[in-house]
């Protein structure tokens, strides 16, 4: 079995962090039954001993005793990170875990990069490597951060170059949440141009995902439940359900039913590592099949069925419309079109009860609405794990390699450029040691160099398929 370390990066990474430890914990908890670390529980949990101090010996086999997060909690401002350590999941962390400072980085890339980095860098280090040696067999990183804030864009994409340097061999998955066009953060866009240049030459895989597009799955599924088409039973333990758990006690925050859809996309993306299945796929094939170019590595995923996150009974889908689901836009955690662009390979995670049968059979009714570029018309990747999500028969994640996220990137460099022309806001990232104003045309000419990568992909489509020739053989 390998380890997973997750590295929550701001307040926005920490909260979406705080929500996925929550549903992990659960989902462990419907499914391990007896209380037994096991192989399952290793890949994102420690099982320490604490009768000798805090951080006691590991324990491998045998009952659970304490179990703390294979995760580095980094935030320059206490808020959030004080929060999580005063609520319910204050057991899973201990203080060697944490990173934080108490001004912030003023929605301020250079200050979270240049800044931050430079004074933490020798402490997140150590912090990584202790995390790292705990680890049997650490397979990948995976950062939460935002891009429109200064700590998750500027230390976030800090972080993973850091990764990239001390731990080269193990892959980096990034779950980057885009701001919103409406952003109240004058200068994200900035900060979103300066981190897209770290992430187009650090990660192996980014998980794009807009605000906005949370926002309307949230909004969508209150209506459902105001207008009584969902039925109204909450289910006790759903999996993907309010901060307060099945006892709605406490206040649930404004951002947690958004947070719930992100942390769930994680949990379902490392299901296949965690539990068994017919058709078991690992990271590292998400990135070997899905990243036939290393630049070319955003993802976008659509997650379905998506109304169990308003805890609520209604009769499980059948099975063809979840996969027919999984290709509508309203499923998407990115606001973009990948039927009307160009697919350059595609992966499907089904979760339950389902069989490799019903997966090729939904392959093939799908695979003609679906343009794939010419050299990859196989180009479709499928795990299946048996281990539903709590409370379902089946679910279904689909990650596509299209160029449809591309208008998200020009429309990211249009608001850069309206800034940029005015040099607004420019002066207090110039002040800060090491920051000049080529980073800036640095950052804009990599994301310039980005689009034109789709651009060019796009013209090949609708062209002829071409065959290559075959070799003659003399007879």
């Amino acid at each position: 079995m390998t380890q997973s370390v997750v590295v929550q990066v701001g307040q926005c990474g920490n909260q979406v962090g705080c929500r996925f430890w929550d549903l992990a914990l659960r989902e462990h908890a419907a499914v391990n039954k007896k209380g037994i670390y096991d192989e399952a529980l290793s890949s994102f949990f420690r099982n320490v001993d604490t009768r000798s101090g805090d951080n006691g010996p590991d324990i491998y086999k045998g009952k659970i005793c304490s179990l703390k997060a294979r995760a580095l909690l980094i935030d320059m401002e206490e808020g959030v990170v004080n929060e999580i350590l005063q609520g319910p999941l204050r057991d899973v962390f201990d203080s060697k875990q944490l990173i934080t400072d108490v001004s912030g980085s003023g929605n301020n890339w250079a200050v979270g990069h240049k800044i931050y980095g430079c004074q933490y860098r020798e402490n997140i280090v150590e912090k990584l490597r202790k995390t790292a040696e705990h680890c049997d067999c650490l397979q990948c990183f995976f950062i939460i951060h935002s891009m429109g804030g200064g700590t998750g864009s500027g230390l976030g994409t800090f972080v993973l170059n850091l990764l990239e340097e001390e731990f080269p061999e193990v892959y980096r998955f990034v779950t980057s949440v885009y701001p919103s066009g409406e952003d109240d953060v004058i200068t994200s866009p900035y900060n979103s141009v300066l981190a897209m240049k770290e992430l187009n030459e650090h990660a192996d895989c980014v998980l794009p995902i807009e605000n906005e597009s949370l926002f309307e799955i949230v909004n969508k599924i209150n209506q459902m439940i105001n207008s009584g088409k969902l039925g109204s039973t909450v289910k006790q333990n759903s999996l993907v359900t309010s901060s307060a758990g099945s006892a709605k006690t406490l206040q649930e925050k404004p951002f947690d039913a958004m947070n719930n859809i992100v942390a769930n996309l994680l949990l379902h993306l490392t299901s296949s590592a965690r539990f068994e299945g017919s058709l078991n796929m690992d990271l590292n094939e998400i990135s070997m099949n899905l990243v036939p170019f290393p630049r070319l590595h955003y993802l976008v995923s659509s997650l379905t069925p998506l109304y169990t996150l308003a805890d609520v009974n209604i009769p499980s889908r059948r099975l063809d419309q979840m996969f027919s689901d999984a290709f509508s836009r309203d499923h998407q955690l990115i606001q973009a079109d990948p039927k009307h662009s160009l697919y350059l390979a595609c992966a499907l995670l089904v979760r339950g009860n389902v069989q490799v049968s019903d997966l090729r059979r939904n392959i093939e009714r799908l695979k003609p609405s679906l343009h794939f570029v010419s050299w990859n018309q196989e180009g479709w990747k499928t795990g299946l794990c048996s281990v539903p999500p709590v409370g379902h028969s089946h679910s279904l994640l689909a990650l596509a390699n299209n160029t449809c996220v591309k208008p998200t990137f020009i429309e990211l460099k249009d608001r850069f450029m309206k800034l940029y022309k005015k040099k607004a806001h420019l002066h207090h990232y110039l002040q800060i040691d090491g920051m000049e104003q080529s980073c800036f045309s640095e950052a804009i000419s990599s994301l310039s160099d980005l689009i034109e990568e789709y651009n060019e992909l796009d013209a090949t489509k609708g062209g002829p398929r071409i065959d290559p020739s075959r070799l003659k053989i003399a007879v």
